[in-house]
């Protein structure tokens, strides 16, 4: 925070006045991702292709995770200090929870993987995104393996 203060050009009273919490600014930063992220989970949870959303959903959460730190701090918190945050991961999660029943029901989705199990497994594809040399490119073909992975084994 005195760090945060100094590159401010204020005091770190007046940083810890508006945020007490390290976590608090970690929510307030990453705000604007959690709802666009929010945005798009709800769109593709109401699109007519569960497919095509889940795969645009997981699209959209790895760019910005790639492009906002403070979202991949914000989303590994685990709980929200602030009610703005709480009320947008709320709906983010029903509206997940709607279109992984909407995949899962289509087929497109194998039946024991949940919410908690994309998060790790996207969390992990951000990872090895970020330690991948050739940059973005890397981050597409390593999201093409998950989604893979996703699918159920045809029999």
């Amino acid at each position: 925070m005195n760090t945060i203060a100094g590159l401010a050009g204020v005091g770190v009273g007046t940083v810890y006045r508006h945020f007490p919490t390290r976590q608090a600014l970690l929510e307030s930063l990453a705000m604007e991702s959690l709802e666009r992220l929010a945005a798009d989970m709800q769109a593709a949870a109401e699109e007519d292709d569960p497919a095509a959303g889940l795969e645009r959903v997981l699209r959209g959460a790895l760019t910005l995770q790639l492009e906002d730190v403070g979202l991949k701090a914000a989303l590994e918190l685990p709980d929200d200090l602030c009610g703005q945050t709480s009320a947008v991961r709320l709906a983010m999660g029903e509206s997940a929870r709607r279109l992984l029943d909407r995949a899962r029901a289509a087929g497109v989705l194998k039946e024991d993987i949940g919410l908690d199990d994309l998060r790790r497994l996207l969390a992990g594809v951000a990872h090895a995104a970020r330690l991948a040399p050739a940059g973005p490119e890397e981050a597409d073909r390593y999201l093409g393996v998950l989604l893979d992975g996703l699918r159920p084994r045809a029999r």
